[in-house]
């Protein structure tokens, strides 16, 4: 990969022959992990304007309609994220002659606040090319990272390093896109209000362009409005300014946190409680679109599993580019295929499923291999299908099983034959993340139209059947019977290779339970790592092993969009415990029982047995139940003054000693956990620390 200083310039043909598509990725990190940043795509003319809205991409316009920009979304890293879009370059717009990539902070939070920015380009087919690092990032809240654009027949990239101090709104103003503000006023009782479906992350109001208040341009962290409906063609001609108050376009909306998507168009959502049943008693079941009750084999669970995935892909367009845009697919006319005899050697071979895209005349073709019930993948198989697909200028073999893949491992080992000059991509996906997109539509970004939310509720009612053998990662392994006894019997000994089978399965399990709390809050939900960016994931690994060994404990973290604050969650094997809790800072300026007492209140329907602890300078101070605390708030001051710098709530649960997904379970204990802790106690903290930035 080539490294390009600030300002400098190389011409992606000339670095690789399969630079048509590009894989743009815009990375940073942060001490605490909590630093983010929302990344946007701007298409411009010759004359460095916006043709109309639709050159606009952001996280409420992640795609163009051409296949030529997709947002790819976020992937968690070491201390930090990394945000990827697709740019397929040939299918760029004759008109558009320079492709801006950028990136905006909110509330007013400062790009000198990460460290390690950085943007890379990699082929189509993975390969980096070209990388440019951000050093000299300080007040701005807004950077243009670098640029494509087209010089004759070529695409080349500049790395731009531009920063902006006004945000979101200084960035788009540059290039003639209008921002609104919104005020009061747009709360008022004629604005439309949020559907009842979205009620964990409520949509703003929604006002008309016409009654958009001035200035048309809003400060970098003034969320703004979007208008119900672009103006009329006859009211605004494109060769013509528009009037006072209304913009020539729709306003593009500043950056927001928390708060579902907003769009123009009409999105259907399924309510979440049911309509009441005319079944006359319990015992009736609902007739369903993919019954289960019938499979009797592994093979009739795959051969099921993978039909009804494939077809629910190829009807409903949304949750199929939302599974394939990760794995480079365009976008674009998609049919899926199962049970496919390719030929191999002296007998073909049969891939469980196949996926083609189809645009502007060119195909993309992957392979799928589907396992269930927690069967293993066979690298020898996927070593076959990965051969076949490259003889055949396929691009992708997917894989698709319960298993959770890890960060820096493949899920199997292969071999690459670094002679032959078609590169085949080799991908994995867990039933889990295919029931998270799913749940995401249905239940809180909307699809087209109320059939294709129907059959996303069909599938995702089939994967959660007991039968269908979808079920997610649902076995610590084999070395956790022989670890869990031995830290019991204090006998495990230190170096043991077992405990990093542990650590690696927890690992998965973290992974997993931030798809399902995601996926029921309709937020992201990711891990969080505490370490150096960059570092090895294995050693990681191998120190969480030494650790657990040492004091029999398994810890992660986790953070959730909108909420600011970590989620930490521990299993001590010793006592069978499962750990959740929480730090919440304590709000500058008000006096320490005031502060304790409001907290007590937002915590009025949390657990009894909720422990509160406060936090002092030189570190722990008073604890106790809510239960006790309740009557007696000044329990929690520090009996020698000392300043309160933030509070600890934790809740216990008791730990589950199978392996696999019963209700006494390790893994569905946990899952529970975190579930209820979230709910009864992280979701209602908002206020807390809202409070305290605004004194601070």
């Amino acid at each position: 990969m080539q490294e390009i200083p600030k300002g400098a310039n190389v011409s992606l043909t000339a670095l690789s022959e399969d630079a048509g598509a590009v894989v743009v990725s815009l990375s940073w990190s942060s001490a605490s992990g909590a630093g983010d940043a929302d990344v946007s795509v701007v298409l411009l003319d010759g004359n460095d304007k916006i043709r109309d809205e639709n050159d606009f991409y952001f996280y409420n316009n992640p795609a163009a309609a051409d296949g030529s920009v997709q947002l790819l979304g976020k992937a968690p890293t070491d201390n930090g994220d990394e945000d990827r879009i697709s740019v397929d370059l040939t299918a760029v717009p004759e008109g558009v002659a320079r492709i801006v990539i950028a990136a905006s902070r909110y509330g007013g939070a400062r790009f000198g606040d990460l460290d390690d920015l950085r943007m890379t380009i990699a082929d189509r087919s993975g390969e980096p090319l070209v990388g440019y690092s951000i050093d000299d990032a300080g007040v701005e809240t807004a950077f243009i990272f670098g640029e494509l654009y087209r010089r004759g027949e070529e695409w080349k990239f500049r790395a731009v390093g531009q920063g902006y101090e006004t945000g979101l709104a200084g960035l788009a103003t540059d290039f003639g896109i209008p921002v609104l503000e919104e005020t009061e006023d747009d709360e008022a009782p004629g604005a439309q209000a949020p559907e009842a479906s979205d009620a964990a992350a409520p949509e703003p109001a929604v006002t008309a362009a016409a009654d958009a208040p001035a200035p048309a341009v809003a400060p970098a962290d003034t969320p703004a409005a979007v208008p119900a409906e672009p103006p009329a063609p006859a009211a605004v001609s494109p060769d013509e300014p528009a009037g006072p108050g209304v913009p020539a376009m729709p306003a593009v909306p500043a950056q927001t946190r928390g708060r579902g998507p907003r769009t123009t168009r009409k999105k259907v959502t399924l309510p979440k409680v049911a309509k009441k049943s005319l079944a006359e008693n319990e015992a009736w079941a609902q007739a369903r679109l993919f019954p289960v009750p019938s499979l009797k084999s592994d093979k009739e669970r795959e051969v099921r599993a993978t039909s009804v995935l494939l077809s629910v892909m190829a009807q409903v367009p949304e949750f199929g580019r939302r599974l394939t845009a990760a794995f480079g697919a365009p976008a674009g006319r998609m049919q899926t295929f199962t049970e496919v005899s390719l030929p191999h050697g002296d007998a073909p071979r049969r891939p469980d499923g196949v996926i083609r895209v189809e645009r502007a005349g060119k195909l993309w073709t992957a392979l799928v291999e589907t396992k269930t019930n927690g069967n293993p993948l066979k690298a020898q198989q996927i070593q076959e299908y990965m051969d076949i697909a490259a003889r055949r200028g396929y691009e992708a073999v997917i894989t698709l099983s319960n298993d959770v893949a890890l960060e820096g491992r493949p899920m199997v080992d292969v071999k690459i034959d670094g002679r032959r000059k078609h590169k085949v991509s080799l991908w994995h996906l867990s039933w889990a993340e295919v029931a998270h997109q799913a749940q995401m539509l249905i239940r809180h970004e909307g699809v087209g139209n109320a059939a294709h939310a129907w059959l996303l509720q069909e599938l995702l009612e089939y994967l959660q059947h007991e039968q269908s053998g979808c079920h997610g990662f649902q076995n610590m392994g084999a070395a956790w019977v022989p670890v869990r006894k031995g830290i019991e019997d204090e006998t495990l000994s230190h170096g043991d290779v077992r405990a990093v089978e542990v650590v690696e399965s927890w690992e998965r399990l973290i992974r997993q339970v931030c798809l399902r709390l995601g996926g029921e809050l309709g937020q992201k939900a990711l891990p969080v790592q505490r370490a150096r960016r960059n570092s090895d994931p294995q050693a990681r690994r191998v120190a969480a092993a030494q650790t657990l060994c040492a004091g029999g404990k398994l810890s992660a973290e986790l953070r959730v969009d909108g909420a600011g604050s970590v989620i930490a969650v521990s299993a001590d094997l010793r006592t069978s415990k499962v750990r959740t809790s929480v730090d919440v800072p304590a709000p500058e300026g008000a006096y320490p029982l005031v502060a304790v007492k409001r907290l007590l209140k937002l915590l009025a329907d949390a657990p009894a047995d909720l422990h509160v602890e406060s936090l002092v300078e030189a570190g722990n101070g008073p604890r106790g139940t809510l239960e006790r605390l309740r009557p007696e708030p000044g329990d929690l001051l520090p009996a020698d003054g000392a300043a309160i710098v933030g509070y600890r709530l934790s809740l216990l649960k008791g730990m589950g000693s199978t392996r696999g997904n019963t209700e006494s379970g390790f893994i569905r204990s946990v899952d529970e956990a975190v579930d209820r802790f979230y709910r009864t106690v992280v979701a209602h903290l908002g206020p807390v620390e809202g409070r305290a930035g605004r004194r601070g």
